[in-house]
């Protein structure tokens, strides 16, 4: 019996070791080891490719959220909508940063935050929205547009699942204000450790978030503001650097995968599909299932890893209790932490996969 895992980095790394492995050597060679070459390189190469003017790197997607926040001068006393279906690191950010987070579910079929329940949270002190670009997919940005520009809120797109998805010709990291990514390894565009980026148009807000990320500093020991120590590694910039290159492809891997489960799944009794939009990078491959510790087990009996992303809703956890929400606040969010179930999904993933998985959750969920 073949394992199947959930994300597979040894087969991905071994089609592009070589690459790697010399970009590695010439940061060595370097030895600019902080804010070296590759990070300014890499920066202005994801801009690009995200269509927008600026990108700064931190050191991971928890920072990047933060340092967007703070760059648009959102702190104590500000609150900023998040959805309640996410992991925590959307709530975390803002919190860093001195605002309140402030929960609405989701939308049913893709649990994507649910534009009409921002409307309705909205308050005097809501400063922003955190649309989270969940499992790959972009949010209704026209939607949450409309609702930011009518309030004079900013958007702060959590992009951490979506490099490279897109609404129509526009990428995420270009559909709001500012954007917050996570090259965290098993994203679809990961680097070998921790790393971030922070992307925007606006030449103001992408200067404070360089200072803001480093200290608070435009010059070496010249700190204009209390900053903090969060940069992309030069040696994770090189790494991205190979990788970005190979994304498109990588991504279009993922869709091709992702079209073979819907057709594999579209028939199973007790599965429901997650309704995708079209620009989708399927980050995860998310179904819904009536009876999932059974599915799991005999998911894992087989050799196949299957993954619960989030098991929790964000009100759920105790690092948010201090808001004050309880069990039933928001009833589709939790619906989809009872039941959500992320299957195998890799550039890599091996042809037959698909079919493998449903022929076992069909006899488990018989």
């Amino acid at each position: 019996m073949t394992s199947l895992p959930l994300v597979d980095l040894r087969v991905q790394y071994q089609d592009i070791a070589s690459d790697v492995n010399a970009a590695i050597a010439r940061v060595l060679d370097r030895s600019d080891f902080i804010l070296g070459q590759e990070v300014s390189a890499f920066e202005r190469e994801f801009a690009e490719y995200c269509g927008v003017q600026h990108a700064i790197g931190c050191a991971n997607g928890t920072d990047a959220l933060e340092l967007a926040c703070r760059a648009l001068d959102i702190g104590l006393g500000d609150e900023v909508i998040v959805p309640a279906m996410t992991f925590v690191a959307t709530a975390l950010g803002p919190y860093l940063a001195g605002a309140k987070p402030v929960l609405v579910d989701v939308r049913p079929r893709s649990a994507l935050i649910d534009p009409a329940r921002v409307e309705a949270a909205i308050t005097p002190r809501t400063r922003a929205i955190i649309p989270v670009h969940l499992y790959g997919q972009c949010c209704d940005m026209d939607a949450i547009g409309v609702i930011a520009r009518q309030h004079g809120l900013r958007i702060i797109e959590d992009a951490a699942q979506a490099h490279g998805a897109a609404i129509g010709e526009h990428r995420a990291g270009a559909l709001g204000d500012i954007a917050a990514f996570s090259f965290y390894p098993g994203k679809n565009l990961g680097a070998y450790g921790d790393g971030g980026c922070v992307v925007t148009n606006d030449a103001d807000i992408a200067q404070k978030v360089r200072m803001l990320r480093n200290w608070g500093s435009r010059k070496k020991y010249h700190h204009d503001v209390m900053g903090k120590n969060s940069r992309l590694d030069t040696l994770q910039a090189a790494i991205l650097r190979i990788k970005l290159r190979r994304l498109e492809g990588w991504n279009a891997a993922r869709r091709r995968h992702a079209t073979c489960y819907d057709e594999a799944l579209a028939s199973i009794r007790g599965v429901t599909l997650t309704r995708y939009n079209d620009g989708c990078v399927y980050h995860l491959y998310v179904i819904r299932v009536e009876h999932r510790d059974r599915a799991v087990a005999a998911l894992n009996a087989e050799g196949i890893e299957a993954g619960i992303h989030y098991p929790f809703a964000l009100h759920e956890l105790g690092a948010t209790k201090h808001l004050d929400y309880r069990l039933g606040d928001f009833p589709i969010s939790e619906a989809w932490a009872r039941h959500c179930l992320s299957l195998p999904i890799y550039p890599e993933l091996p042809s037959d996969a698909p079919t493998r998985v449903a022929d076992v959750l069909s006899k488990a969920l018989r």
